[in-house]
């Protein structure tokens, strides 16, 4: 190779890689949808993210945690085409900073919220106004999300001050990061109790359900989806879109989610 014709091809080189270190080359993973989804969804749209890359042959990057972590790294200026939220707060913030591309919120999914135990436990109880859940506690832990800030844990402190029992176990709360997390404390027995989505209870066989919290206990469960103002990601439409079809909506059923939204044609 002549020292000109050297010289060109690191010219070249050395552009390119300018370029893409500024974002300016296009990259297998930026061609993907990045969405970052409630930790309660993680089965159920795995799932249908694997349906949508069969269907399309395109792909998602999903990242799961708190709905309010995820919407504060958003707030942040972190990349993301779509967001999928377990509560309309955290979307009504971001919608009102004008984070979320406008007319493009979705109320997608329904859930309910159960009371869990180890799947060996003995734990029984009717979930009712005044139940002793304090004794069913006895010197144990309940595990729930964080209740100023996880969905989960918000639905289930609403539902437990509804129910006149919060006062009780206020004390022997332990806050876990997200409802998954909540969830690993009953399912490898270091809590006795946890408040979960009735999704999470069915993803993990290590868990039994004792109760179902009464729907008019607590605010309605509703996972809103949104796309992401600053999202250039034609694919993230075409992704929402796919959430709202029969397949989608199949697998999120499977999961145990109730949908809230008529089937859309793909």
């Amino acid at each position: 190779m002549n020292r000109r014709h050297f010289a060109r091809k690191f010219a070249g080189l050395a552009t390119a890689g300018l370029m893409l270190a500024m974002g300016a080359l296009p990259s297998f993973a930026a061609d993907k949808v990045t969405v970052f989804a409630a930790a309660s969804l993680k089965n159920a749209l795995d799932a249908v993210s694997e349906s949508w890359k069969a269907d399309t042959q395109k792909e998602t990057t999903i990242s799961y945690a708190a709905s309010s972590a995820l919407a504060k790294q958003i707030q942040e200026g972190a990349p993301a085409d779509i967001f999928i939220s377990a509560d309309m707060d955290w979307m009504n913030k971001l919608s009102e900073a004008k984070l979320i591309a406008d007319g493009s919120v979705v109320k997608l999914l329904g859930n309910e919220i159960v009371l869990v135990a180890p799947k060996d436990s003995a734990a029984t109880a009717t979930i009712a106004k005044g139940f002793d859940l304090a004794g069913l506690l006895g010197d144990g832990k309940l595990a729930m999300g964080d209740v100023k800030a996880v969905p989960a844990g918000k639905y289930g402190k609403a539902a437990l001050e509804s129910l006149e029992v919060w006062s009780a176990v206020e004390g022997k709360v332990a806050m876990a990061e997200n409802v998954r997390a909540a969830l690993k404390l009953v399912s490898t027995g270091e809590a006795p109790l946890g408040i979960v989505y009735a999704t999470d209870a069915n993803a993990d066989k290590d868990v039994k359900v004792v109760g179902t919290f009464p729907a008019d206990s607590h605010p309605e469960i509703v996972y809103p989806v949104g796309i992401i103002a600053a999202s250039k990601n034609a694919d993230a439409a075409e992704f929402v879109k796919y959430l709202q079809g029969a397949k989608a909506q199949a697998l999120f059923k499977e999961q145990g989610f109730t949908i809230l939204v008529p089937a859309a044609t793909n």
